[in-house]
């Protein structure tokens, strides 16, 4: 139940003099004071593997954040299950769940409404929160194919169904209800842990990881959406190991083993022989000087027209940016500055309040999770619409991971008013509030567990 604090909360954001560092507080609030409510949060606690939830407030000079645990989220068994990715779409949030027998204990996907609305004012938008979230459907069984990677393209979701060799489709249905908003389609494609890279609504993009054997370096292009009517096709690269997938400005972006593959979405190959990898571009991403292992990368992230990426441990951790609307999409990088003993994320983007476009990278230490540092990235300083003179931004020491597999990493939520972000630390059990362009931590917020995945719903 909403308590009276939350109800009397407005939109009104003011923006004033950095604000002390404070931690997450519900008493001592001074009664004539008036909560504004910035934001809806949601995120994933590693070590209860719930989803918690909770309104970010600006109480006079203070912040508050209340977790709350979502009701009627399905349980999930510690020993062999666990959340993977989350995306969101409109006022919706889609959650993952992933088991350790290939689907056979339980696996799939739950969508969520946010209960944030959003008003159309002219120009400009107000957010209404008074609706709590909502489970509205649960599609976790037997028969799902133990997903572990989501996507968004446009207003679909896609879901990689590993143990199926195929992807699943989420979208919303035409003839709206309270009890299934979602629809759901499967499709045959890719193989073991599959990415996606999905064109428009014609064709999807399917990898195999094999590093060897007949499925090495395959690549399937499945038709979907208003392409339904069409053949599949094959492709193959000269390179296996394939992990790490995305599209941008009518190019498919692939990571195998070594370097990145670019592909001409345009007109998918309609062969199936090893030739195929001549219509493909190649960056190479040069060669890691302790191992002399080719280096690579294991995902993307979009800003505009660029395809971001890191690669390199260490000293040689690097941001990769390529222009995907080129012609000659060629590799602009720019070294990260890591120690010995780190290693950078995968890029997330925004474009602040400012205009400036920024990617954020965590360096976090592979033996010490007390060292981890974000790194704040300005793609485009001098306002040219280019990236030569990307540079770092700024720096900020962050707290605790708590690396376990592919959980217990920092994770970042760009808040919708593009002034601030939402930092996870599942070492110490806290959110922090980072001012996006000063980098400030204006508070931190003592949520407990190990919060881990963010997203944040708003205006």
């Amino acid at each position: 139940m909403k308590s009276p604090l939350l109800k009397i909360c407005t939109l009104i954001l003011v923006m004033g003099a950095p604000l002390p560092i404070v931690h997450a507080q519900t008493d001592n609030v001074k009664k004539d004071s008036k909560p504004r409510i910035i934001a809806r949060l949601f995120w994933q606690d590693m070590d209860s593997q719930t989803l918690k939830w909770g309104d970010l407030c600006r109480i006079n000079d203070q912040w508050q954040l209340s977790p709350q645990t979502l009701e009627h989220f399905p349980k999930i068994a510690l020993e062999t299950q666990n959340l993977v990715q989350m995306e969101s779409i409109n006022d919706h949030l889609i959650v993952g769940i992933h088991d350790n027998d290939r689907g056979n204990v339980g696996s799939g996907w739950v969508s969520i409404a946010s209960g944030v609305e959003i008003e159309e004012h002219g120009d400009h938008v107000h957010a209404q929160f008074e609706k709590p979230p909502q489970v509205v459907q649960s599609m976790v069984d037997t028969d799902q194919g133990n997903p572990a990677h989501i996507y968004r393209y446009g207003d679909k979701i896609f879901i990689a169904n590993d143990a199926k060799n195929g992807f699943t489709i989420v979208e919303f249905n035409s003839v709206q209800n309270s009890s299934a908003p979602f629809g759901s389609k499967f499709y045959s494609g890719g193989g073991n842990h599959i990415t996606l890279a999905a064109v428009s609504d014609h064709w999807c993009y399917c990898t195999w990881a094999d590093r060897e054997g007949e499925n090495k370096g395959r690549v399937d292009i499945i038709p979907i959406g208003s392409n339904n009517d069409s053949q599949s096709r094959t492709t193959y690269l000269p390179v296996g190991g394939l992990h790490g997938a995305t599209t941008n400005s009518g190019k498919v972006f692939l990571a195998p083993s070594d370097g990145i593959f670019i592909l001409d979405a345009s007109s998918p190959t309609s062969t199936n022989t090893t030739q195929d990898a001549d219509l493909s571009i190649p960056i190479t991403l040069g060669t890691d000087p302790v191992t002399n292992k080719p280096n690579r990368t294991g995902a993307f992230a979009n800003q505009g027209d660029y395809v971001l990426f890191s690669f390199g441990t260490g000293e040689h951790s690097q941001i990769g940016l390529i222009d995907a609307a080129s012609h000659k999409p060629s590799l602009l990088a720019l070294p990260l500055g890591a120690g010995s003993n780190q290693s950078p994320s995968t890029p997330r983007c925004t474009v602040g309040a400012n205009s400036k476009q920024y990617a954020w990278v965590v360096l976090q230490g592979k033996d010490d999770p007390t060292s981890d540092i974000l790194r704040a990235v300005e793609l485009d300083p001098n306002g040219d619409k280019k990236t030569d003179d990307v540079k770092i931004h700024g720096s900020l020491d962050l707290g605790r991971s708590k690396i376990q597999g592919h959980s217990g990493h920092h994770e970042i939520a760009f808040l919708p008013n593009r002034r601030l972000a939402c930092i996870s630390n599942p070492g110490d059990g806290s959110l922090w509030l980072v001012s996006l362009h000063g980098l400030e931590v204006l508070a931190k917020f003592e949520v407990g567990g190990a919060p881990t995945r963010i997203v944040a719903f708003g205006e």
